[in-house]
């Protein structure tokens, strides 16, 4: 099997980071420098797409897109968000509000998927960089405001996007979630 993995988020949660640690390819990046207000928060931004591929063994493999997380550059989104077979939202815990983060990118997905159900994980970042390291304020959130195109409950974890042990972990989650959303979807056969 092959599936198209797609990570988005605001810029700096991890996404570029995340592809890089866990392709068994060299990543191709369209990184540029950052010339706007995202120059206060790293050197270079996404602007079309990183791409990566990560080997699951038996021939499976994981085709993995970050869409870039400036919102002029949101048009990606619909071409990206077509092929996905599977959703990977990374948040950077450090943000002024990243709850208001999680409301909008599962706001715009919602809009761009259209009724359609996909396997989702979400990746929060930087939690080191605040005294509040708890992912309970995102399982709250979650409890209170379902999201309707996420196919069962959506996991959620803490990762250091540059470590491939922590990214492998959104991948192992998301490729059984993927498994399970394919045999579901199939009739099942007498």
């Amino acid at each position: 099997m092959e599936w198209s993995i797609l990570f988005m988020g605001p810029v700096g949660a991890g996404k570029t980071e995340a592809i890089r640690s866990l392709s068994d390819i060299d990543v191709l990046d369209t990184d540029v420098a950052a010339t706007d207000e995202t120059a206060l928060l790293k050197e270079k931004t996404t602007v079309s797409m990183d791409v990566g591929v990560m080997h699951l063994g038996g021939g499976d493999k994981l085709r993995l897109y970050g869409a870039p997380g400036q919102g002029r550059f949101d048009f990606m989104w619909e071409i990206l968000i077509e092929h996905a077979r599977g959703l990977v939202i990374m948040l950077n815990h450090a943000n002024p509000d990243p709850l208001q983060d999680l409301a909008f990118y599962t706001g715009r997905l919602k809009g761009l998927l259209m009724g359609k159900t996909l396997p989702l994980v979400i990746g929060v970042t930087h939690t080191d960089e605040r005294p509040d390291t708890s992912l309970a304020v995102y399982q709250d959130y979650l409890r209170r405001n379902p999201v309707p195109f996420a196919a069962g409950k959506i996991p959620l974890f803490r990762v250091d996007a540059r470590r491939r042990h922590d990214a492998s972990a959104l991948m192992v989650a998301l490729a059984a979630m993927l498994e399970m959303h394919e045999r579901l979807a199939q009739p099942v056969r007498a």
